[in-house]
């Protein structure tokens, strides 16, 4: 099991930048799935990045070229460095870790990314 702090979110002008943080509590975070999942009222939830316990990568269409997620396994941190945010990011960012081999599957309690004029 695996329990996830967010952080970093807050107000941001358009074409700012902001980094989030997501630190995990428990064991074995070399072996989760990393993710980070935006949902903006009234819409879906959606995943905006994924890195894998090799740290490969994937990003969401829209964020691609703007959005960088990392993780530092040595203290169980996994990062997304956003950068030229649109109003359109406005959105509660939330950290997700899944465990592929037990299925674990574990979120934060999200963090508010505002992008405002």
């Amino acid at each position: 099991q695996v329990e996830l702090a967010e952080s970093g979110g807050g107000l941001v002008q358009p074409g700012g930048s902001l980094r989030l943080s997501c630190a995990a509590v428990g064991r074995d975070f070399s072996a989760y799935v990393m993710a980070w999942y935006r949902q903006a009222p009234g819409k879906q939830r959606e995943l905006v990045a994924k890195i894998s316990s090799g740290s490969s990568t994937n990003y969401a269409d829209s964020v691609k070229g703007r959005f960088t997620i990392s993780r530092d396994n040595a203290n169980y941190i996994v990062y997304l460095q956003m950068n030229n945010l649109k109003l359109e990011d406005t959105a509660v960012y939330y950290c997700n870790a899944m465990n592929m081999m037990t299925g674990g599957d574990y979120w934060g309690q999200g963090t508010q990314v505002t992008v405002s004029s």
